[in-house]
Protein backbone atom coordinates (compact mmCIF):
# COMPACT_ATOMS: atom_id res chain seq x y z
CA UNK A 1 0.00 0.00 0.00
CA UNK A 2 1.29 3.71 -0.86
CA UNK A 3 2.59 5.41 2.31
CA UNK A 4 0.81 8.46 3.10
CA UNK A 5 2.62 11.86 2.06
CA UNK A 6 3.18 14.08 5.16
CA UNK A 7 0.56 16.43 4.35
CA UNK A 8 -2.26 13.41 4.45
CA UNK A 9 -0.36 12.27 7.46
CA UNK A 10 -1.11 15.15 9.58
CA UNK A 11 -4.54 15.41 8.30
CA UNK A 12 -5.24 11.94 9.87
CA UNK A 13 -4.08 13.24 13.04
CA UNK A 14 -6.09 16.09 13.39
CA UNK A 15 -9.43 14.33 12.09
CA UNK A 16 -9.01 11.31 14.78
CA UNK A 17 -8.03 14.29 17.03
CA UNK A 18 -11.14 16.04 16.38
CA UNK A 19 -13.30 12.66 17.22
CA UNK A 20 -11.66 12.05 20.55
CA UNK A 21 -12.52 15.30 21.41
CA UNK A 22 -15.98 15.69 20.14
CA UNK A 23 -17.42 12.89 20.24
CA UNK A 24 -17.21 12.58 24.05
CA UNK A 25 -18.80 16.07 24.30
CA UNK A 26 -21.56 14.81 22.19
CA UNK A 27 -21.87 12.44 24.67
CA UNK A 28 -21.99 14.09 27.54
CA UNK A 29 -24.59 16.59 25.78
CA UNK A 30 -26.91 13.52 25.05
CA UNK A 31 -26.57 12.50 28.49
CA UNK A 32 -27.58 15.72 29.80
CA UNK A 33 -30.59 16.04 27.84
CA UNK A 34 -31.92 12.57 28.51
CA UNK A 35 -32.83 12.93 31.95
CA UNK A 36 -34.86 16.03 30.83
CA UNK A 37 -36.78 14.32 27.92
CA UNK A 38 -37.46 11.68 30.59
CA UNK A 39 -38.47 13.70 33.64
CA UNK A 40 -42.26 12.67 35.16
CA UNK A 41 -45.00 14.72 33.39
CA UNK A 42 -47.19 16.86 36.25
CA UNK A 43 -49.70 16.18 37.37
CA UNK A 44 -52.88 18.13 35.95
CA UNK A 45 -53.72 19.70 39.38
CA UNK A 46 -50.01 21.18 39.13
CA UNK A 47 -50.28 22.68 36.28
CA UNK A 48 -50.07 26.96 35.99
CA UNK A 49 -51.51 29.27 33.04
CA UNK A 50 -51.50 32.82 32.45
CA UNK A 51 -54.73 34.92 33.87
CA UNK A 52 -57.71 34.41 31.09
CA UNK A 53 -57.82 37.75 29.42
CA UNK A 54 -60.52 40.62 30.77
CA UNK A 55 -63.82 40.37 28.60
CA UNK A 56 -64.70 43.23 26.86
CA UNK A 57 -68.52 44.02 26.09
CA UNK A 58 -68.94 45.23 22.53
CA UNK A 59 -70.46 48.92 22.06
CA UNK A 60 -74.37 48.42 21.28
CA UNK A 61 -77.28 50.97 20.77
CA UNK A 62 -80.87 50.48 21.99
CA UNK A 63 -83.38 52.12 20.36
CA UNK A 64 -87.62 51.87 19.87
CA UNK A 65 -89.81 52.29 16.96
CA UNK A 66 -92.59 54.03 17.23
CA UNK A 67 -94.54 51.18 16.68
CA UNK A 68 -93.44 49.81 20.04
CA UNK A 69 -90.36 47.49 18.08
CA UNK A 70 -87.07 47.67 20.06
CA UNK A 71 -83.57 47.03 18.58
CA UNK A 72 -80.36 46.24 19.19
CA UNK A 73 -77.53 47.54 17.21
CA UNK A 74 -73.72 46.09 17.53
CA UNK A 75 -70.85 46.61 14.82
CA UNK A 76 -68.60 44.09 14.22
CA UNK A 77 -66.39 44.67 11.26
CA UNK A 78 -64.02 42.17 11.35
CA UNK A 79 -66.01 40.29 8.57
CA UNK A 80 -67.98 41.79 5.45
CA UNK A 81 -71.25 40.22 7.19
CA UNK A 82 -74.08 41.19 8.49
CA UNK A 83 -76.75 39.26 10.65
CA UNK A 84 -79.86 39.83 12.13
CA UNK A 85 -82.38 38.01 14.94
CA UNK A 86 -85.78 38.62 16.31
CA UNK A 87 -87.30 37.10 18.76
CA UNK A 88 -91.40 37.66 18.65
CA UNK A 89 -93.38 37.01 21.91
CA UNK A 90 -95.30 33.58 21.15
CA UNK A 91 -94.62 30.23 21.44
CA UNK A 92 -96.03 26.52 21.13
CA UNK A 93 -97.39 26.18 24.98
CA UNK A 94 -99.87 29.34 23.77
CA UNK A 95 -101.40 26.98 21.09
CA UNK A 96 -104.94 25.08 22.04
CA UNK A 97 -104.38 21.77 23.35
CA UNK A 98 -106.25 20.39 20.75
CA UNK A 99 -103.84 21.76 18.08
CA UNK A 100 -101.19 20.65 19.30
CA UNK A 101 -98.37 21.04 16.52
CA UNK A 102 -99.91 24.42 15.31
CA UNK A 103 -96.74 26.86 16.30
CA UNK A 104 -94.46 24.73 14.75
CA UNK A 105 -96.36 24.77 11.51
CA UNK A 106 -96.77 28.41 11.71
CA UNK A 107 -92.81 29.16 12.09
CA UNK A 108 -91.92 27.05 9.53
CA UNK A 109 -94.43 27.63 6.94
CA UNK A 110 -94.30 31.35 7.40
CA UNK A 111 -90.66 30.97 5.74
CA UNK A 112 -91.16 27.99 3.22
CA UNK A 113 -94.61 29.73 2.18
CA UNK A 114 -93.01 32.37 0.95
CA UNK A 115 -94.50 36.01 1.07
CA UNK A 116 -97.12 37.85 -0.47
CA UNK A 117 -94.97 39.64 -3.30
CA UNK A 118 -92.32 36.66 -3.44
CA UNK A 119 -93.40 33.13 -4.03
CA UNK A 120 -91.24 30.46 -2.46
CA UNK A 121 -89.35 29.55 -5.30
CA UNK A 122 -88.49 33.06 -6.05
CA UNK A 123 -87.83 33.94 -2.65
CA UNK A 124 -85.38 31.21 -2.54
CA UNK A 125 -83.54 31.75 -5.93
CA UNK A 126 -82.79 35.39 -4.56
CA UNK A 127 -81.68 34.50 -1.50
CA UNK A 128 -79.07 31.93 -3.05
CA UNK A 129 -77.84 34.03 -5.56
CA UNK A 130 -76.90 36.31 -3.24
CA UNK A 131 -75.37 33.46 -0.71
CA UNK A 132 -77.84 34.99 1.87
CA UNK A 133 -80.20 33.48 4.26
CA UNK A 134 -83.84 33.94 5.67
CA UNK A 135 -85.14 31.64 8.65
CA UNK A 136 -87.79 32.14 10.73
CA UNK A 137 -89.53 29.26 13.51
CA UNK A 138 -91.51 29.08 16.87
CA UNK A 139 -89.99 27.24 19.73
CA UNK A 140 -91.56 26.46 23.18
CA UNK A 141 -91.20 29.80 24.33
CA UNK A 142 -90.74 32.70 21.81
CA UNK A 143 -91.47 32.88 17.77
CA UNK A 144 -87.87 33.79 16.17
CA UNK A 145 -86.69 34.85 12.68
CA UNK A 146 -83.48 35.72 11.03
CA UNK A 147 -80.87 37.00 8.31
CA UNK A 148 -77.33 36.53 7.19
CA UNK A 149 -76.01 38.32 4.34
CA UNK A 150 -72.98 39.70 3.00
CA UNK A 151 -72.23 43.96 3.56
CA UNK A 152 -73.18 44.78 0.39
CA UNK A 153 -76.40 42.80 -0.18
CA UNK A 154 -77.36 44.14 3.55
CA UNK A 155 -80.43 46.58 2.25
CA UNK A 156 -81.84 43.76 -0.53
CA UNK A 157 -81.73 41.29 2.11
CA UNK A 158 -83.16 42.96 4.58
CA UNK A 159 -86.17 43.96 2.53
CA UNK A 160 -86.79 40.07 1.99
CA UNK A 161 -86.66 39.45 5.90
CA UNK A 162 -89.20 42.25 6.91
CA UNK A 163 -91.35 41.05 4.19
CA UNK A 164 -91.09 36.90 5.72
CA UNK A 165 -91.62 38.95 9.02
CA UNK A 166 -95.04 40.99 8.17
CA UNK A 167 -96.51 39.47 4.57
CA UNK A 168 -95.85 35.74 4.96
CA UNK A 169 -98.22 33.87 2.63
CA UNK A 170 -98.92 31.34 4.08
CA UNK A 171 -98.97 29.03 0.98
CA UNK A 172 -101.15 25.98 0.81
CA UNK A 173 -99.05 23.38 -1.00
CA UNK A 174 -96.11 24.30 1.76
CA UNK A 175 -98.83 23.80 4.50
CA UNK A 176 -99.08 20.67 2.96
CA UNK A 177 -95.29 19.26 2.91
CA UNK A 178 -94.55 20.53 6.58
CA UNK A 179 -97.33 18.49 7.62
CA UNK A 180 -96.13 15.62 6.01
CA UNK A 181 -92.65 16.25 7.38
CA UNK A 182 -94.24 16.83 10.74
CA UNK A 183 -96.20 12.99 10.49
CA UNK A 184 -92.57 11.51 9.88
CA UNK A 185 -91.55 12.61 12.90
CA UNK A 186 -94.43 11.08 14.77
CA UNK A 187 -94.04 8.25 13.01
CA UNK A 188 -89.95 7.77 13.89
CA UNK A 189 -89.74 9.48 17.60
CA UNK A 190 -89.81 6.13 19.25
CA UNK A 191 -86.46 4.42 17.07
CA UNK A 192 -84.30 6.81 19.86
CA UNK A 193 -84.30 5.15 23.34
CA UNK A 194 -82.97 8.31 24.78
CA UNK A 195 -86.01 10.53 22.89
CA UNK A 196 -88.03 8.25 24.38
CA UNK A 197 -86.68 8.93 27.80
CA UNK A 198 -86.75 12.65 27.78
CA UNK A 199 -89.96 12.28 26.13
CA UNK A 200 -91.91 10.41 28.93
CA UNK A 201 -89.97 12.13 31.42
CA UNK A 202 -90.87 15.33 31.12
CA UNK A 203 -94.52 14.14 30.57
CA UNK A 204 -93.92 12.70 33.98
CA UNK A 205 -93.14 15.77 35.63
CA UNK A 206 -95.08 18.27 33.87
CA UNK A 207 -98.47 16.14 33.30
CA UNK A 208 -98.78 14.63 29.76
CA UNK A 209 -100.91 17.50 28.54
CA UNK A 210 -98.81 20.52 30.46
CA UNK A 211 -98.10 23.22 27.90
CA UNK A 212 -94.28 22.31 28.73
CA UNK A 213 -94.96 18.21 27.82
CA UNK A 214 -97.62 17.78 25.56
CA UNK A 215 -97.12 15.65 22.52
CA UNK A 216 -97.89 16.37 18.71
CA UNK A 217 -100.03 13.67 17.44
CA UNK A 218 -101.86 12.65 14.35
CA UNK A 219 -104.83 13.66 15.79
CA UNK A 220 -103.80 17.46 16.71
CA UNK A 221 -101.68 17.73 13.34
CA UNK A 222 -104.21 16.56 10.86
CA UNK A 223 -107.08 19.01 10.83
CA UNK A 224 -104.90 22.12 10.89
CA UNK A 225 -105.81 24.56 8.16
CA UNK A 226 -103.75 27.14 6.69
CA UNK A 227 -106.40 29.67 8.50
CA UNK A 228 -105.23 28.59 11.36
CA UNK A 229 -101.34 29.84 10.73
CA UNK A 230 -102.95 32.64 9.95
CA UNK A 231 -105.21 33.10 13.14
CA UNK A 232 -102.19 32.08 15.37
CA UNK A 233 -99.19 34.42 13.36
CA UNK A 234 -102.30 37.55 13.68
CA UNK A 235 -102.42 36.53 16.88
CA UNK A 236 -98.87 37.17 18.35
CA UNK A 237 -96.71 38.64 15.23
CA UNK A 238 -96.93 42.35 15.60
CA UNK A 239 -93.93 44.87 16.07
CA UNK A 240 -94.65 45.80 19.91
CA UNK A 241 -94.08 42.15 20.65
CA UNK A 242 -90.77 42.22 18.77
CA UNK A 243 -87.19 42.23 19.74
CA UNK A 244 -84.79 43.07 16.72
CA UNK A 245 -80.73 42.57 17.46
CA UNK A 246 -78.51 43.11 14.21
CA UNK A 247 -74.53 42.81 14.31
CA UNK A 248 -72.00 43.19 11.87
CA UNK A 249 -70.17 45.24 9.00
CA UNK A 250 -72.75 48.21 9.15
CA UNK A 251 -72.98 51.75 9.21
CA UNK A 252 -75.18 52.42 13.07
CA UNK A 253 -76.82 55.52 10.85
CA UNK A 254 -78.03 53.59 7.61
CA UNK A 255 -78.86 50.64 9.30
CA UNK A 256 -81.65 52.41 11.47
CA UNK A 257 -82.59 54.30 8.66
CA UNK A 258 -83.13 51.11 6.70
CA UNK A 259 -84.91 49.37 9.50
CA UNK A 260 -87.19 52.71 10.15
CA UNK A 261 -87.61 51.80 6.12
CA UNK A 262 -88.73 48.15 6.39
CA UNK A 263 -90.10 48.06 9.78
CA UNK A 264 -91.73 51.90 11.06
CA UNK A 265 -95.16 51.32 8.61
CA UNK A 266 -95.95 48.06 10.58
CA UNK A 267 -98.60 48.79 13.09
CA UNK A 268 -100.68 46.48 15.36
CA UNK A 269 -103.77 45.23 14.35
CA UNK A 270 -105.03 45.79 17.89
CA UNK A 271 -103.47 46.80 21.16
CA UNK A 272 -101.30 43.61 22.79
CA UNK A 273 -101.58 42.39 25.89
CA UNK A 274 -99.34 40.71 28.70
CA UNK A 275 -99.13 37.03 27.87
CA UNK A 276 -99.93 35.06 30.75
CA UNK A 277 -97.33 32.49 30.69
CA UNK A 278 -98.87 28.95 31.46
CA UNK A 279 -98.08 27.76 35.22
CA UNK A 280 -95.53 24.39 35.56
CA UNK A 281 -96.51 21.95 38.69
CA UNK A 282 -94.92 18.13 39.46
CA UNK A 283 -97.87 15.99 38.92
CA UNK A 284 -95.73 12.48 39.97
CA UNK A 285 -94.27 12.83 43.59
CA UNK A 286 -91.56 9.90 43.44
CA UNK A 287 -92.29 6.54 41.68
CA UNK A 288 -91.12 3.80 39.33
CA UNK A 289 -91.67 3.89 35.85
CA UNK A 290 -90.73 1.69 32.96
CA UNK A 291 -91.14 1.76 29.05
CA UNK A 292 -90.25 -1.86 28.13
CA UNK A 293 -88.09 -2.23 24.76
CA UNK A 294 -87.41 -5.87 24.68
CA UNK A 295 -85.15 -5.39 21.97
CA UNK A 296 -82.57 -3.30 23.79
CA UNK A 297 -79.05 -4.78 25.80
CA UNK A 298 -79.13 -1.16 28.01
CA UNK A 299 -81.01 1.28 30.07
CA UNK A 300 -81.42 4.26 29.55
CA UNK A 301 -82.22 5.75 32.79
CA UNK A 302 -83.57 9.49 33.62
CA UNK A 303 -84.32 11.05 37.34
CA UNK A 304 -85.84 13.98 38.75
CA UNK A 305 -88.34 16.38 39.81
CA UNK A 306 -89.10 20.21 39.63
CA UNK A 307 -86.94 22.53 39.54
CA UNK A 308 -86.58 26.37 39.47
CA UNK A 309 -85.80 29.37 38.02
CA UNK A 310 -82.77 31.16 36.33
CA UNK A 311 -82.50 34.66 38.12
CA UNK A 312 -83.07 32.56 41.71
CA UNK A 313 -80.20 34.01 44.09
CA UNK A 314 -79.10 30.75 44.32
CA UNK A 315 -78.53 29.49 40.95
CA UNK A 316 -74.95 30.60 41.59
CA UNK A 317 -74.25 28.00 44.17
CA UNK A 318 -76.06 25.66 42.27
CA UNK A 319 -74.11 25.36 38.82
CA UNK A 320 -70.97 24.69 41.55
CA UNK A 321 -73.00 22.00 42.53
CA UNK A 322 -73.35 20.82 39.46
CA UNK A 323 -69.31 20.99 38.82
CA UNK A 324 -69.07 18.98 41.81
CA UNK A 325 -71.12 16.40 40.74
CA UNK A 326 -70.75 16.12 36.64
CA UNK A 327 -67.75 15.64 34.14
CA UNK A 328 -65.10 13.63 33.99
CA UNK A 329 -63.78 14.89 37.52
CA UNK A 330 -67.21 14.72 39.12
CA UNK A 331 -68.11 12.10 42.14
CA UNK A 332 -71.02 10.88 39.43
CA UNK A 333 -68.43 9.97 37.37
CA UNK A 334 -65.51 8.94 39.59
CA UNK A 335 -67.86 6.85 41.69
CA UNK A 336 -70.50 5.48 39.25
CA UNK A 337 -68.90 5.11 35.94
CA UNK A 338 -65.04 4.75 37.07
CA UNK A 339 -64.68 3.33 40.12
CA UNK A 340 -68.20 0.99 40.40
CA UNK A 341 -67.99 0.39 36.59
CA UNK A 342 -71.73 1.03 36.30
CA UNK A 343 -72.50 3.55 33.58
CA UNK A 344 -71.34 4.52 30.02
CA UNK A 345 -72.43 7.89 30.66
CA UNK A 346 -74.07 9.64 33.96
CA UNK A 347 -74.89 13.21 34.86
CA UNK A 348 -76.87 15.37 37.62
CA UNK A 349 -77.69 18.77 37.25
CA UNK A 350 -80.20 21.55 38.01
CA UNK A 351 -81.47 23.02 34.82
CA UNK A 352 -83.36 25.88 35.83
CA UNK A 353 -85.71 28.57 33.04
CA UNK A 354 -86.24 31.83 32.64
CA UNK A 355 -90.04 32.39 33.18
CA UNK A 356 -91.36 28.56 34.33
CA UNK A 357 -89.78 26.09 36.43
CA UNK A 358 -87.26 23.85 34.97
CA UNK A 359 -85.94 20.62 36.31
CA UNK A 360 -83.39 18.53 38.21
CA UNK A 361 -82.69 15.86 36.23
CA UNK A 362 -79.58 12.68 36.56
CA UNK A 363 -79.53 10.06 34.81
CA UNK A 364 -77.42 7.62 31.98
CA UNK A 365 -77.29 5.14 30.24
CA UNK A 366 -76.08 1.63 31.77
CA UNK A 367 -76.37 -2.23 30.63
CA UNK A 368 -79.67 -3.75 31.77
CA UNK A 369 -78.47 -5.81 34.60
CA UNK A 370 -76.32 -3.28 36.38
CA UNK A 371 -79.99 -0.95 36.08
CA UNK A 372 -81.02 -1.23 39.89
CA UNK A 373 -77.01 -0.98 40.98
CA UNK A 374 -76.61 2.26 38.63
CA UNK A 375 -79.97 4.44 40.23
CA UNK A 376 -78.86 2.96 43.81
CA UNK A 377 -75.18 4.71 43.09
CA UNK A 378 -76.68 7.64 41.73
CA UNK A 379 -79.10 8.07 44.66
CA UNK A 380 -76.25 7.47 47.38
CA UNK A 381 -74.01 10.66 45.59
CA UNK A 382 -77.39 12.82 46.00
CA UNK A 383 -77.32 12.20 49.55
CA UNK A 384 -74.08 12.47 50.07
CA UNK A 385 -73.88 16.02 48.26
CA UNK A 386 -76.88 16.99 50.78
CA UNK A 387 -75.61 15.74 54.03
CA UNK A 388 -71.57 16.30 53.90
CA UNK A 389 -69.89 19.24 52.89
CA UNK A 390 -67.54 19.32 49.66
CA UNK A 391 -63.77 19.21 49.92
CA UNK A 392 -61.64 22.61 49.82
CA UNK A 393 -60.41 21.04 46.34
CA UNK A 394 -63.72 20.14 45.06
CA UNK A 395 -65.06 23.49 45.35
CA UNK A 396 -62.03 25.46 44.35
CA UNK A 397 -62.04 23.02 41.08
CA UNK A 398 -65.76 23.32 40.51
CA UNK A 399 -65.66 27.37 40.87
CA UNK A 400 -62.41 27.54 38.59
CA UNK A 401 -64.16 25.58 35.91
CA UNK A 402 -67.23 28.00 36.15
CA UNK A 403 -65.12 30.91 36.13
CA UNK A 404 -62.27 29.80 33.60
CA UNK A 405 -65.12 28.91 31.51
CA UNK A 406 -66.94 32.19 31.57
CA UNK A 407 -64.75 34.13 28.91
CA UNK A 408 -66.15 31.60 26.18
CA UNK A 409 -69.28 33.64 26.62
CA UNK A 410 -67.61 36.49 25.05
CA UNK A 411 -65.75 35.04 21.88
CA UNK A 412 -67.70 36.78 19.40
CA UNK A 413 -69.94 40.00 19.65
CA UNK A 414 -72.94 38.21 18.39
CA UNK A 415 -73.01 36.07 21.81
CA UNK A 416 -73.21 39.35 23.51
CA UNK A 417 -75.91 40.56 21.30
CA UNK A 418 -78.26 37.47 22.02
CA UNK A 419 -78.15 37.74 25.29
CA UNK A 420 -79.11 41.24 25.79
CA UNK A 421 -81.95 40.29 23.33
CA UNK A 422 -82.87 37.16 25.59
CA UNK A 423 -82.35 39.21 28.91
CA UNK A 424 -84.70 42.33 27.15
CA UNK A 425 -87.52 39.31 26.11
CA UNK A 426 -87.55 37.75 29.53
CA UNK A 427 -87.21 41.00 31.83
CA UNK A 428 -83.67 40.12 33.34
CA UNK A 429 -81.14 43.14 34.31
CA UNK A 430 -78.42 43.27 31.41
CA UNK A 431 -76.10 42.88 33.65
CA UNK A 432 -77.22 39.29 35.14
CA UNK A 433 -74.39 37.34 33.36
CA UNK A 434 -72.22 39.06 35.86
CA UNK A 435 -74.60 39.37 38.51
CA UNK A 436 -74.06 35.29 38.43
CA UNK A 437 -70.43 35.47 38.18
CA UNK A 438 -69.88 37.17 41.24
CA UNK A 439 -72.57 34.64 42.62
CA UNK A 440 -70.15 31.71 41.57
CA UNK A 441 -67.06 33.72 43.35
CA UNK A 442 -68.65 34.59 46.31
CA UNK A 443 -69.92 30.65 46.77
CA UNK A 444 -68.61 28.61 49.69
CA UNK A 445 -68.64 25.03 51.27
CA UNK A 446 -71.56 25.73 53.35
CA UNK A 447 -73.56 27.02 50.09
CA UNK A 448 -72.68 24.26 48.43
CA UNK A 449 -74.42 22.00 50.82
CA UNK A 450 -77.24 24.46 51.78
CA UNK A 451 -78.85 24.76 48.45
CA UNK A 452 -78.18 20.79 47.86
CA UNK A 453 -79.88 20.02 51.18
CA UNK A 454 -82.60 22.99 50.38
CA UNK A 455 -83.26 21.86 46.19
CA UNK A 456 -82.81 18.31 45.94
CA UNK A 457 -85.33 16.71 47.31
CA UNK A 458 -85.24 12.52 47.01
CA UNK A 459 -88.61 11.83 48.03
CA UNK A 460 -90.00 13.91 45.02
CA UNK A 461 -87.84 11.99 42.32
CA UNK A 462 -89.77 10.41 39.64
CA UNK A 463 -87.68 7.95 37.93
CA UNK A 464 -87.89 6.45 34.31
CA UNK A 465 -86.26 3.69 32.75
CA UNK A 466 -86.40 2.59 29.05
CA UNK A 467 -85.19 -0.45 28.56
CA UNK A 468 -85.69 -4.09 28.49
CA UNK A 469 -87.79 -5.29 31.42
CA UNK A 470 -86.62 -9.21 31.36
CA UNK A 471 -83.01 -8.20 31.53
CA UNK A 472 -83.61 -5.88 34.24
CA UNK A 473 -82.03 -8.28 37.10
CA UNK A 474 -82.61 -7.24 40.02
CA UNK A 475 -86.30 -5.90 39.40
CA UNK A 476 -87.07 -2.51 39.43
CA UNK A 477 -89.62 -3.48 41.58
CA UNK A 478 -87.24 -4.70 44.24
CA UNK A 479 -86.21 -0.56 44.04
CA UNK A 480 -89.76 0.77 44.65
CA UNK A 481 -91.03 1.50 48.56
CA UNK A 482 -94.14 -0.53 47.44
CA UNK A 483 -93.03 -2.62 45.34
CA UNK A 484 -94.88 -1.01 42.41
CA UNK A 485 -93.59 -0.11 38.77
CA UNK A 486 -95.63 1.69 36.34
CA UNK A 487 -95.76 1.05 32.90
CA UNK A 488 -95.70 3.61 30.25
CA UNK A 489 -97.38 2.80 26.82
CA UNK A 490 -95.71 5.04 24.28
CA UNK A 491 -97.73 3.37 21.40
CA UNK A 492 -98.13 5.63 18.67
CA UNK A 493 -101.93 6.26 18.02
CA UNK A 494 -102.82 5.66 14.19
CA UNK A 495 -104.03 8.35 11.93
CA UNK A 496 -107.91 8.97 12.07
CA UNK A 497 -109.02 7.43 8.79
CA UNK A 498 -110.44 10.22 6.99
Amino acid sequence: MQKLSNRGQRAKIITLGFCFLVVPLLLLMLAMVRPAAAATPKHYTDLTFPPLPEVKIPDYTRFQLANGMIVYLMEDHEFPLVGGTALIRTGDRFEPAESVGLAELTGTVMRSGGTETHPAAQLNQLLEQKAASVETGISEASGSAGFSALSEDLEPVFGLFAEVIQKPAFAADQLAVAKTQVRGGIARRNDDPNGITAREFTKLIYGANSPYARTTEYATIDPIAREDLINFYRQYYSPDRMILGIVGDFNPQTMRRLIEQKFGNWQPEKPSTNLTIPSANQVNQGGIFLVDQPQLTQSNIRMGHLGGLLNSPDYPALTVMNEVLNGFGGRLFNEVRSRQGLAYSVYGLWSPRYDYPGLFVAGGQTRSEATVPFIKSVMAELAKIRTAPVTDTELKVAKDSVLNSFIFNFQEPSQTLSRLLTYEYYSYPKDFIFQYQQGVEATTISDVQRVANKYLKPENIVTLVVGNAKAIQPPLSSISPDGKVTTIDVTIPAPQQS
